[in-house]
């Protein structure tokens, strides 16, 4: 029995891979000059980014979002959905160029973008772009560790956009690996505050982890009730710098072993490619997958096809 081509037969058989997160306006931006800041931490690499998104040309921008396209159209993959920068640095130069990738594209893979909020949504100056971004949008995006400590106040300006705009919600959370964050909780709350079950993600979610069984249970039952599915990005997250904390035994890897079986929606991203943030990553979606189902001990082949494509559809608002 080969699992491999169990795999890949599934995946075909489902229409393909479905990447359900990436940030393709940076791929490709790793040079001589940034290499220097790719062991900074994250919370740093949110404003180091800053002067690429500043000397990017709307050309620069598509090029790399085509590159990467194709890669994923190479592969296989039916559906990809990816975050664009939209700010007061970069402006609405990276909406210009995925609406350029959208009518190159469009025909070859369903493409889905999402605003990336590395501004904040609480500040004026942010806030200004995210109103402006939220229209382009078919997902909005959160971040809500940037305008800690106001993260309700950050969800519930995404959710409520969301649901005013009926569009899908996909959110970074608890992505430091420690005991806290407590942030998937926390969208799993705004989401039934604002009605939104089944039209909000969670990404990342690496530190629930890092929390005692009976906490972890009560997210999961939470997320269950929220119907709050969970993008998984393994590789973006396998590099967690080890500390000193203390905390039950667990890897810096969305613990799908556990949430699958809970019943909760799990997908695949891929994240960031060949850029300050993931400098040798370079979006090879068999290689997220294998990495997922290694590291949470996670062998079910119907249940990594699923994760692999129709959850992933599901999750980019594409199907129910």
């Amino acid at each position: 029995m080969d699992l491999k081509v169990l795999l890949h037969e599934g995946i075909r058989a489902n229409g393909g891979w479905v990447n359900t997160h990436a940030h393709l306006d940076r791929a490709y931006t790793l040079d001589k000059d940034n290499y220097r800041y790719i062991n900074s931490h994250l919370k740093d690499k949110w404003h180091l980014v800053d002067t690429m998104k500043k000397t990017s040309t709307v050309d620069q921008i598509y090029d790399r979002m085509a590159r990467a396209t194709e890669f994923f159209i190479a592969q296989g993959c039916q559906a990809l959905g990816t975050f664009i920068d939209v700010d007061e640095i970069i402006e609405d130069k990276a909406i210009i160029a995925a609406q350029r990738l959208r009518e190159r594209f469009g025909n070859d893979i369903k493409l889905k973008f999402a605003n990336q909020v590395l501004k904040g949504v609480i500040d004026p100056k942010a806030r200004y772009w995210y109103d402006i971004a939220v229209q382009f949008v078919d997902i909005i995006g959160g971040l809500p560790a940037k305008d800690a400590p106001y993260e309700a106040d950050h969800l519930d300006v995404l959710i409520g956009t969301g649901k005013a705009l009926n569009k899908w919600v996909h959110v970074h959370v608890d992505q430091f690996n420690n005991s806290d964050e407590r942030e998937t909780e926390l969208l799993a709350r705004k989401t039934i505050e604002h009605g939104m079950q089944g039209m909000v993600a969670g990404v990342h979610g690496i530190s629930i982890g890092a929390h005692p069984a009976v906490y972890r249970n009560e997210v999961y039952h939470l997320m269950k009730e929220a119907d709050l599915a969970m993008i998984a990005c393994p590789l973006a997250w396998i590099d967690h710098t080890r500390n000193e904390r203390l905390a039950p035994s667990h890897n810096s890897v969305t613990p799908i072993d556990e949430m699958v079986p809970a019943g909760i929606t799990v997908a695949l991203g891929t994240d960031n490619i060949a850029d300050i943030y993931k400098p040798f990553a370079d979006g090879d979606m068999w290689i997220e997958l294998r990495l997922l189902l290694e590291s949470c001990r996670y062998y079910h082949v119907d249940d990594l096809i699923k994760i692999s494509t129709t959850n992933g559809l599901r999750v980019l608002g594409i199907e129910k």
